[in-house]
Parts: structure tokens; C-alpha cells; sequence
């Protein structure tokens, strides 16, 4: 390298060695760039230091839509960017999109509330599906009581298939291994049937 010197060369943060910007003051306030950020409906103009890291971004992206960092996704030119990296290394400039994506995967739940949410959400379903059987057998004691109150007599094993049928659906309350609000469902549901 014939006529350059030690000084016109620096150190990048990624450990590339590069020739020195002309103007020293830039290099030593670092340029403030707007990225055009957009999530899910929301599109909005973001300021940042051009030498941010992809994970500094996450964090000023946070405060503004409320979205954990660690849940954070972040897309530019199509590839998912580490949050270790440089936003003007990845060739981030003012006016660039980026784009937020939020990482739903059960594999960050415990699997034991995985295990217990299944199965509160199987218990809060057999208890709806017995309710509708309910629902519709109370339409039948409605119309009996209305025919008993209206001074008419309704036959005994009309009286009995009801009886027979309110159990069976009380038998499979009880069969119901449920936990929280399923519990407390199936708990009215019981309440219900024997009054």
C-alpha cells in the first residue's frame, strides 16, 4: 500500500479492517438513519443510530408496540436478522423496511403448561358439549311443567325417559376430569341438574 499510512485504516465492530472515512466527525457521531418498520397493520418511521444492532432495534420496537424483544422476529431483504448484528453491516440505510414478525412456537412454553392448558381446554369442552345436551332436555321439562301447570297429565315414561336422560348427562359431568374454569363449569352444570 504505497502512500497510505496506519492512520487512514480503522477497525470495524465486526472486526473487518477498513480505510478511514474522510470526515472524522461522522465517524465519531454516528448518523441517525429512519427505517420504515412495519408489523402486522401498523407501518411507522423509526429513528435510530445507523450502528444499532438488529437486537436494539427490537428493544426501541418494544416500547412503541409493545412486543417482547425475545418474541420479536426481525426480516430484512427476506432473511431473519440475529440480533448481534449491525444494522449498517447488513446494509441498512435511511428509508430501508424492515419488517416485524412475532415468533409464536409452543417449544418456548413449558411443556408441562402446554400438558395443563390441553387439558383445561379438554375438560372446558366436554362440559360445553354436555351444557348443549342440557340446554335442550331443560326445553323438554319446560314444555312438561307447562302441560302438569295447564292442568293436563303427561304420561309416566315420558317423566322417566327425562329423568333417565338428565342422569346420563349428570354420569358424564362426573366422568369430566376437568381444572380451572372447566372445573367451575362443570361444577354448575351439576348445581343445575339436581335442582
Amino acid at each position: 500500500m504505497k502512500g497510505s499510512n496506519e492512520a487512514d485504516w480503522e477497525m470495524r465492530p465486526s472486526g473487518m479492517l477498513v480505510q478511514k472515512r474522510e470526515d472524522d466527525s461522522a465517524s465519531s457521531n454516528p448518523t441517525t438513519i429512519t427505517i420504515k418498520v412495519s408489523y402486522a397493520s401498523q407501518d411507522f418511521d423509526l429513528p435510530v443510530p445507523s450502528e444499532f444492532t438488529f437486537g436494539e432495534v427490537k428493544s426501541v420496537i418494544s416500547q412503541i408496540i409493545g412486543l417482547e424483544p425475545k418474541v420479536q422476529k426481525l426480516l430484512f431483504r427476506g432473511k431473519e436478522k440475529e440480533d448481534h448484528e449491525y444494522l449498517h453491516l447488513a446494509g441498512v440505510k435511511d428509508n430501508s423496511k424492515v419488517l416485524v414478525m412475532e415468533e409464536k412456537t409452543v417449544e418456548d412454553k413449558n411443556p408441562e403448561e402446554v400438558k395443563v392448558t390441553t387439558e383445561i381446554s379438554r375438560g372446558a369442552e366436554a362440559v360445553a358439549e354436555v351444557r348443549k345436551e342440557v340446554d335442550k332436555l331443560s326445553e323438554q321439562v319446560s314444555a312438561v311443567q307447562a302441560v302438569v301447570f295447564g292442568g293436563s297429565n303427561v304420561e309416566e315414561k315420558d317423566i322417566i325417559c327425562l329423568t333417565e336422560m338428565l342422569m346420563r348427562q349428570l354420569l358424564k359431568l362426573d366422568g369430566i376430569d376437568a381444572e380451572g374454569e372447566g372445573k367451575i363449569q362443570r361444577k354448575m352444570e351439576v348445581c343445575f341438574l339436581d335442582n
